[in-house]
């Protein structure tokens, strides 16, 4: 399994790498410069790419050799994916050397043996680069392999030349510990300005022989076993939120996608709420935890606008529908304008120390040089004790904090809405733990309860950011009033009615119960 992680850099800062003391001080010799041809095949409806693997003949210095990357996940620039090489004749690949590489269970393997694959690879883009690489060793003895590619990645595949600059660095782990390799990065950002890079050279290349929009990334199911302790949980859950925030950080960097800032506040969310759930045996570093909270304000105001753009105005009708179209173009240029400051946020170095802070702390598990004796021991059992109590705690504060739903000012009703958030979260990160037909009836209910409490909670922000809008805007002052109090009455309107039914379903649903997996 290679775990390398990726940065991108400006061209121009490229002397500033070559030049960091790091480099001096911990390279191994003098570094090697190579020129690079890659080529990189797949069949005409790009099925390699369709199954997340990557083919590569590459030529360095004369010499051919061919590389497969397949499966694999991305997660805060960590990326882990299997890797089969060895060396060829020429620019074609020997499928048949693959296939004797491979182990039996990868599903890439079966694909290859597949005829009408074999037969229709064809070169798809091409990549030239010169690559510096520095072999590091690291006073702590981990070995690091350093690599800076300057280049062009070229795509005709659709008769279309299209090309795409690369300048990006490249740290692999050759041996010791992952966390060594966010040691070195953190080292050389506080000189040389770096952002994490979430996509390989491949998927650049295939955006650039197939253009596509990015797509925003939404949370994966989790698969967890009963035997698994409550730190490799922790784990798992921790690397499936991170993935999800830096599978949109591409969407959210390029300024407009709405659905990609809401993907990506929900990992942060997530993430938030598993660091809770798991607070009594390891916490985050203030300094981390401040961190991700300016990232979810940035988000997060984004966020607020293009709902109230997007959806809370539409519910204005009658007469108050020409008002709407004015106060909705107002916010959805608000929400342009935050998209544009979200942006500026996950392309800073702000950003990307952020999540190499983060994920150092994961790698280093550094919580363990602060844990109690006992803390260690919790840490080290089964997960399904912790898991059980997590959902009967969440249930119960839900239970309490909802009492009288219905009478509750917003203020209390907001609590609910967050204690049933995080109740919702947890009982989705542990589901593999349950019977599949009982958790997808209790989060059902779950959901039903949110989507009750989440529209009265867009209502109670819309109102702020009207008046905030009224302030900026003195002309729109008679507008957000009118909408102001057409969306107060809505909320009034009902409210115990409407709000009783989903909490005594919910109230009424019991816990899931173990399947096959155990039992807590």
């Amino acid at each position: 399994m290679e775990i390398e992680l990726k940065l991108l850099l400006a061209p121009q800062d490229a002397p500033r790498l070559r030049a960091h003391p790091l480099l001096a001080q911990t390279a191994q010799g003098a570094p090697q410069v190579l020129q690079m041809h890659d080529i990189y095949v797949d069949t005409p409806d790009l099925q390699l790419c369709r199954h997340q693997a990557g083919l590569r003949v590459r030529q360095v210095d004369g010499r051919w050799m061919q590389t497969l990357k397949a499966g694999g996940s991305v997660s805060g620039g960590l990326h882990s994916r299997h890797e089969w090489e060895g060396d060829v004749p020429g620019p074609q690949p020997d499928l048949a050397a693959l296939d004797s590489v491979i182990g039996r269970k990868q599903p890439i393997r079966a694909l290859l043996r597949e005829d009408a694959i074999r037969d229709a690879l064809q070169p798809v883009f091409t990549t030239r680069i010169e690559r510096t690489v520095w072999q590091l060793r690291t006073p702590q003895g981990d070995q690091i392999e350093c690599v800076l590619d300057q280049g062009v990645i070229e795509s005709g595949a659709d008769g279309v030349a299209r090309s795409v600059p690369v300048s990006e660095i490249e740290l692999e782990l050759k041996q010791g510990q992952a966390a060594s390799l966010f040691d070195v990065a953190l080292a050389l950002l506080h000189d040389v300005p770096l952002q994490l890079g979430h996509m390989s050279k491949a998927e650049r290349g295939y955006r650039l022989a197939a253009p596509q929009p990015l797509r925003a990334v939404k949370a994966q199911p989790l698969a967890l076993d009963a035997a698994m302790s409550v730190e490799q949980v922790f784990l798992v859950i921790a690397g499936n939120c991170l993935e999800q925030v830096s599978g949109n950080q591409d969407g959210v960097a390029a300024g407009e996608d709405v659905e990609s800032v809401h993907q990506m506040r929900v990992g942060l969310r997530r993430l938030r709420s598993a660091l809770g759930m798991f607070e009594s045996l390891l916490a985050l570093p203030d300094a981390l935890k401040s961190e991700l909270g300016w990232l979810g304000g940035a988000l997060g105001e984004a966020r607020d606008w293009d709902v109230l753009a997007g959806n809370t105005l539409a519910q204005l009708d009658g007469e108050a529908q020409a008002d709407a179209a004015a106060l909705a173009a107002a916010a959805h240029a608000q929400a342009r304008l935050k998209h544009v400051q979200a942006a500026e946020a996950i392309t800073s170095a702000r950003y990307t120390a952020c999540m190499l802070g983060l994920q150092r702390w994961l790698q280093a598990r550094a919580w363990r040089d602060s844990c109690s004796t006992r803390q260690l021991r919790r840490l080290d059992v089964p997960i399904c004790p912790f898991a059980r109590a997590t959902l009967r705690k969440d249930r119960r504060r839900l239970l309490k904090r909802g009492k009288d739903l219905p009478l509750l000012a917003p203020p209390a009703r907001h609590r609910v809405r967050i204690a049933a958030k995080k109740a919702r979260y947890a009982v989705e990160f542990f589901a593999s733990l349950y019977d599949a037909g009982q958790v997808r009836r209790y989060v059902k209910r779950l959901s039903a309860l949110q989507d009750e409490l989440g529209w009265r909670n867009d209502i109670e922000v819309a109102d702020g950011l009207l008046r905030a809008l009224a302030e900026m805007q003195p002309d729109l002052l008679q507008q957000a009033a009118y909408a102001r109090g057409f969306l107060a009455a809505q909320l009034q309107g009902g409210a115990g009615k409407a709000l009783a039914r989903p909490w005594r379903r919910y109230a009424a649903a019991p816990l899931p119960s173990h399947g096959s997996v155990g039992q807590a």
